[in-house]
């Protein structure tokens, strides 16, 4: 068996661990992962370990979907807690240093009050010496800087902690990636593997050129013979057939799903946003088969969790030539560096600022403003994008806010009008709590809460973003509707949302405007 030679099914799912979660952005950058677990998941785990029928009975309510409950049986209780008090142990620096963030903000709170701050390098805890500079920002209101990429060296980062999880997309729902710890389990092949492990880009090259069964369980360093018995059931001597992966001519948009989009012209591929289905035999979306051989640059918008996504990205890191990120603030917990993340998972990346361009024959991609969805957090790591490419120009606006339509107008006097638009509806978003609130260090009203929101445009906004463009042919993402990705979004919409209602104005408001109006779901293609 081990010289049988084997292609990866073309249904193959693999999800980035760290501590057994699934890391995302917030569960890997040091300072947010440390907060993260001190704040969220070690509660969960505790509050799992005492009560779990409360999570099993909580998990099982529609009402309750995207809620921070772990979706595991009662029966596995105790491999939980081994779970729990193993995370204690070996994460003891990231808990230290969360807690030592508290004390520190309280001490700035206190005793900050814009005089020197040199005095009060001594007060702070040892876990922060060396890792912190103490601030005011204009308005004499202190804060804590991170030195981030130093602490991608020190003990609060793990990379021993990593592992892969393997498995084939039936169509089933996975638990909600930000709650629920993977535990290993029939039809899942966990490995001890870092993230960067070059293992994980041999195993996805097996989508077009076989191997033997030996030398891929020998790049993923399977030893056991029940490890390779699970590999063998995630491959297939049969290779799976593609067509029509390149273009020829003109230029072609293909929407993946969510916020995904493929755009080809005969000399470039451009990705934005990778979030890709594994369920090639739902056979009604676009897939992995459906990628060209090279993906010359991957654009991410921002670093929420439905438009960084590893277990897209990990996937793709073999056929990928550069990922453009936008360049955050520098050293707030709440806008970790999207650039620190990918490098640190193996990835070749490109830091943009606002009207940075990169060229390509025929084409260029310039960085543009990104505006709101974040809660009114100082965030600066989101960017939009003007695509140049085949004759068109094509903006791809992410989860941006029209809510200063006037943005809009100075990007066209800077770059000229856009023939296509690409823009996010969500505009009544999870309130700020849900996201963020392992990131602070006091509680948040909920009346607060809930009046800063993780929304993107309206109706009048996003058709104000359309005639400050002068897009002719406006899309809106699907926001989440698609059933495969709800493991990550958990959303439920019905006829009667806000939403889809303000969807539908702004399709009518694209009629009365001359101007083709699509709303996205699953699968589309636009080709000139």
């Amino acid at each position: 068996m081990r010289d049988e030679l084997l292609y990866v099914k073309p249904n193959i799912r693999i999800e980035g661990l760290l501590n057994r979660f699934c890391a995302w952005l917030h569960v890997y950058a040091p300072v947010p992962a440390a907060m993260n677990l001190a704040s969220l998941h070690m509660p969960m785990l505790d509050s799992f370990v005492e009560h779990p029928q409360v999570h099993v009975d909580a998990v099982a309510n529609p009402q309750m979907k995207g809620s921070f409950f772990i979706n595991a049986d009662v029966s596995r209780a105790d491999e939980i807690r081994e779970l729990r008090d193993d995370i204690r142990k070996e994460n003891a620096a990231a808990l230290a240093f969360a807690d030592a963030v508290a004390k520190a903000e309280n001490l700035l709170r206190t005793q900050a009050t814009g005089y020197d701050l040199t005095p009060l390098y001594a007060q702070l805890p040892e876990e922060l010496h060396g890792a912190v500079e103490l601030v005011y920002d204009i308005n004499n209101h202190p804060q804590l800087r991170f030195m981030e990429a130093m602490l991608y060296r020190s003990d609060i980062h793990r990379p021993d902690r990593q592992s892969i999880d393997l498995s084939l997309d039936d169509g089933s729902e996975p638990p909600f990636a930000l709650s629920t710890p993977r535990l290993p389990g029939p039809g899942h092949l966990q490995l001890p593997l870092q993230l960067r492990h070059t293992g994980i880009d041999e195993l996805f090259a097996l989508r077009d050129k076989p191997r033997r069964l030996g030398e891929i369980a020998d790049s993923l360093e399977i030893t056991s013979e029940e490890d390779a018995r699970q590999l063998r059931t995630l491959l297939t001597p049969e290779p799976t057939p593609v067509a029509d992966r390149d273009v020829t001519s003109g230029g072609r948009i293909r929407y993946f799903g969510h916020a995904c989009l493929l755009l080809q012209s005969p000399t470039v591929s451009i990705m934005v946003d990778p979030f890709i289905s594994s369920h090639h035999a739902a056979g009604d979306r676009f897939t992995y088969t459906d990628l060209p051989d090279h993906v010359d640059y991957v654009l991410i918008t921002h670093g929420h969790q439905d438009h960084v996504v590893p277990e897209t990205l990990l996937q793709m890191r073999g056929r990928i030539g550069t990922v453009v990120v936008p360049r955050n603030g520098g050293g707030h917990r709440q806008d970790p560096s999207l650039r620190l993340f990918l490098e640190s998972l193996g990835f070749t990346v490109r830091e943009v600022d606002d009207f940075d361009e990169l060229t390509f024959e025929g084409g260029s991609i310039v960085a543009t403003p990104f505006l709101g969805e974040h809660c009114d957090l100082d965030v600066r790591a989101k960017s939009t994008y003007m695509i140049r490419l085949a004759g068109k120009s094509v903006f791809v606006g992410a989860d941006s806010s029209g809510l200063d339509r006037q943005l809009y107008h100075r990007i066209r006097r800077a770059l000229g009008p856009a023939d296509y638009g690409y823009l996010g509806m969500e505009c009544d978003g999870a309130p700020l709590t849900w996201l963020y609130s392992s990131l602070f260090t006091q509680p948040v009203p909920r009346k607060m809460s809930i009046t800063r929101k993780l929304s993107g445009s309206n109706a009048a906004q996003a058709l104000g973003i359309v005639e400050e463009l002068g897009i002719k042919h406006a899309y809106v993402y699907a926001m989440g509707q698609e059933d495969w990705l709800q493991h990550i979004m958990a959303t439920s919409y019905t006829p009667e949302s806000y939403q889809l209602q303000q969807v539908a104005e702004f399709l009518d408001g694209c009629k009365e405007r001359d101007v083709q109006g699509t709303h996205l779901l699953v699968r589309q293609e636009t080709r000139w």
